[in-house]
């Protein structure tokens, strides 16, 4: 009787001396040297409060921000959205060798230009820097990070003209470099882009001069060059052969070419090319595309507008300020 009410104490003690004493056999899975890297990150970017977690007496994989491999526990992601960090990226962003992935998004204070050190980071597949106040070049050494197979740009103070390198990339599969401030011409390597469902924004930038026909040679799935100062002709972006095609917006550029030549894809669902200065008239072939968005207004267009498909759907809007169209959803055509 003695020895159970002996056993049953002890056992009693042994559950009261593990929950209150608990102790703690996890080993901490980040490796050292990461950690001395992203607390100076950390410090770089002026201790933001998006990163208030990055303590150095607790294990980085578990940190906001920041993704480990479970199996090596090596860090394949550096992300941070809508927050505060501030001043440039720092340098010691390259010092974290396995880095596939880099986003920063709607960060408003980042300053300065892409850091050379990224170049480093030779595993590196997507590159997201949007929203910020990012500013100087779109770097040459982009074109020599061949498992890069994103990149977006977008929403930034970018200057200069972009490099013929990134046509070069054999896995991008999306390059987003809209809403800055580029100038110069598109490059004609960007015909040669590998991905089969390439996305490729322009828009929104000072571009200018002609768009390169080596870009007909590549079936894009969407392509917006909207905005910019592009001229002459785009016909050659089109063709019924292609069948990956469903978003081209050309609007707002100086582009001249004859629509009623041009041969449209099945594919397409997204067309504007507004404020050009396209002539000819509308070929019956746009009947065909199950459009969601058409627009063709204030261009130099003449003659009826077919009927059939979605045409009729769209309208005044999408085709006023022309020279002479005519029919629904138009006034009606003058007999002659």
């Amino acid at each position: 009787m003695k020895a159970s009410k002996l056993l049953s104490s002890l056992f009693l003690t042994l559950i009261l001396f593990s929950t209150f004493f608990k102790p703690s056999f996890s080993a901490e899975l980040c490796r050292a040297k990461d950690k001395k890297v992203l607390l100076q990150i950390k410090k770089a970017f002026k201790n933001p409060y998006i990163y208030s977690g990055w303590d150095s007496k607790s294990d980085c994989c578990d940190w906001y921000g920041v993704k480990c491999d479970e199996k090596t526990h090596q860090i394949y992601s550096l992300f941070a959205t809508d927050g505060d960090l501030s001043g440039p990226i720092p340098p010691q962003v390259g010092d974290l060798p396995y880095l596939e992935d880099i986003h920063f998004h709607k960060q408003p204070n980042i300053t300065g230009p892409i850091p050379f050190a990224i170049s480093k980071l030779k595993n590196l597949r997507s590159l997201i820097i949007t929203n910020t106040g990012l500013t100087g070049r779109v770097p040459d050494f982009l074109g020599q990070m061949k498992n890069l197979d994103f990149i977006s740009l977008s929403f930034n103070s970018l200057t200069g003209t972009i490099p013929r390198s990134i046509g070069l990339l054999p896995k991008l599969g999306g390059l987003l470099l809209d809403r800055n401030k580029l100038t110069g011409p598109i490059p004609d390597t960007f015909g040669d882009f590998k991905g089969n469902d390439f996305y490729l924004y322009l828009s929104h930038n000072q571009l200018s001069g002609k768009i390169p026909p080596s870009l007909g040679r590549k079936d894009f799935t969407y392509i917006d060059l909207s905005r910019n100062r592009l001229e002459g002709d785009a016909s050659f972006l089109f063709g019924s052969g292609k069948t990956m095609i469903q978003h081209v917006d050309l609007s707002r550029n100086l582009l001249e070419f004859d629509l009623s030549k041009v041969k449209f894809p099945k594919s397409l669902i997204f067309l504007d090319l507004n404020h050009n200065k396209i002539k000819g008239s509308i070929p019956t072939g746009l009947t065909v595309p199950e459009f969601q968005q058409f627009n063709v207004s204030y261009n130099r267009l003449c003659g009826k507008i077919p009927m059939g498909g979605n045409l009729q759907r769209f309208d005044y809007s999408a085709y006023f300020h022309n020279r002479c169209l005519c029919g629904a959803p138009l006034p009606k055509c003058k007999q002659q």
